[in-house]
């Protein structure tokens, strides 16, 4: 009997070590922080980007009906690296696109989203992480975020995607709603490539280009989803549109996004005291062609169709996400770079409705004036460029398709008349078809 105890206790002393073993080892591979303390040794993160991303294959399958799938196959494959370089060809290289880095579960058994709802998409760097977790908790829907990290330092990358994944385990809904797509290269603020990139791998229908430093005040989701007019109109393809945006006048009351108005009557009593205006009041191209005056003046429940574009408008808008040309990836850095987005939309004759129940409201943060100064300065001369390089696509094609003539075409027909010598090229191309 004695000689069983002793071995049970044995045993018991054995089992006692292994799983202590267990537990440390646990301990050093889960985490980064305590395994440098313990080595005293600099944490190598647990979260790093996959070595074998290139390596995955993206396959495209032929048409049961084609003749040559019995000689050809019926599949083509080619590399994930190769299809994203082209996908993403005008912006800065080389940079590496690591898609679904985290992917939610979605809101049906399958892991989707329901196909008809409204993705946020919206573009991230490590120091607005905070912001994110509002956003996500205010939402409650899908958000497709293009996260942009530096590829070096390898251990300061490797310590924000640790940061991130203690974000997305520790928000509620995170790991709900929102897939995180990972850019990481030595090239900062590509903001349209990283748009782009949001879009590309958004699961709904319908999108929303938004800006992470915004609460979202009204549930406009909710009422869109539920109104048969705007979904038609949503599902054309031809229509976009728009949720005012404001910002307050005193910087410290912009910060707490709790306090910020629920209603929009709320929002109309700030704005007659003169605590709240029009985001960037001062830029006067970018938001007033949403007609604010006419907004306030709306009776609840209005949608109406903005009637004076200028090329310069920059609003949030939701759209249906494949019927709208991708963003000019050659805007980097700040100016124009939304406005870019928004004039290619107009020209492929696409018309913006404000809902005149809802808005969003800036949350305040501090600006680097003076890399916005230079960048600026230098977008300003690609605008320029831009627009007439746009207008000159937009009318070929209008021309090629007969849709000059048509409602579509009217927008590259008003646009288009600003720029010099469009008129005459048009009048050419048309005689040439003719």
């Amino acid at each position: 009997m004695g000689r069983l105890s002793a071995r049970a206790i044995s045993y018991l002393l054995l089992t006692y070590v292994l799983v202590s073993c267990l537990y440390v080892l646990f301990i050093l591979l889960a985490f980064p922080l305590a395994r440098a303390v313990l080595s005293r040794q600099p944490a190598i993160s647990v979260h790093s980007i996959p070595e074998n991303w290139r390596n995955d294959q993206i396959f495209w399958r032929y048409n049961t009906d084609s003749i040559l799938t019995s000689s050809t196959g019926r599949q083509y494959a080619i590399s994930e690296s190769l299809f994203l370089g082209k996908a993403f060809d005008h912006s800065m290289r080389p940079s590496k696109v690591v898609p679904f880095y985290f992917k939610a579960v979605g809101t049906k058994s399958n892991g989707e989203f329901q196909r008809e709802d409204i993705t946020i998409l919206t573009i991230v760097t490590s120091n607005r992480f905070s912001v994110l977790a509002k956003l996500v908790k205010r939402y409650q829907g899908p958000i497709s975020v293009a996260l942009h990290v530096r590829s070096t330092p390898q251990m300061h990358r490797d310590q924000i995607l640790d940061e991130l994944h203690a974000l997305y385990i520790s928000t509620p809904g995170m790991s709900t709603y929102v897939d995180v797509h990972l850019i990481t290269d030595e090239f900062d603020r590509q903001f349209n490539m990283w748009r782009n990139a949001a879009r590309l791998f958004a699961r709904t229908d319908f999108v929303m280009m938004l800006d992470v430093d915004f609460a979202i005040c009204t549930d406009f989701r909710s009422k869109i989803l539920s109104s048969p007019d705007t979904l038609r109109l949503l599902r054309s393809g031809e229509a976009a549109f728009v949720i005012p945006a404001f910002e307050y006048v005193n910087e410290t009351e912009g910060r707490d996004e709790s306090t910020f108005p629920k209603t929009k009557q709320e929002l109309a009593a700030l704005y007659e005291q003169g605590r709240i205006h029009v985001f960037h009041q001062a830029w006067e191209g970018g938001h007033n062609s949403s007609d604010y005056a006419r907004y306030f003046n709306s009776s609840p429940g209005d949608v109406y169709k903005v009637l004076s574009y200028q090329y310069a408008y920059e609003p949030y808008v939701i759209f249906k996400r494949d019927a709208a040309p991708w963003c000019d990836e050659r805007f980097i850095g700040y100016g124009g770079n939304k406005a870019s987005c928004l004039y290619e939309m107009y020209l492929a004759g696409i018309s913006f409705y404000v809902l005149s129940d809802d808005f969003l409201a800036h949350q305040s943060h501090a600006y680097a004036e003076d890399i916005r100064k230079a960048e600026r300065r230098y977008n300003k001369q690609l605008y320029i460029e831009f627009r007439t390089e746009a207008c000159l696509r937009a009318l070929h094609r209008s021309i090629v398709l007969n849709e000059l003539t048509t409602p579509r075409g009217l927008n590259v027909q008003g646009e288009c008349q600003k720029i010099r010598g469009a008129s005459a090229l048009a009048i050419e191309m048309i005689s040439q078809l003719a």
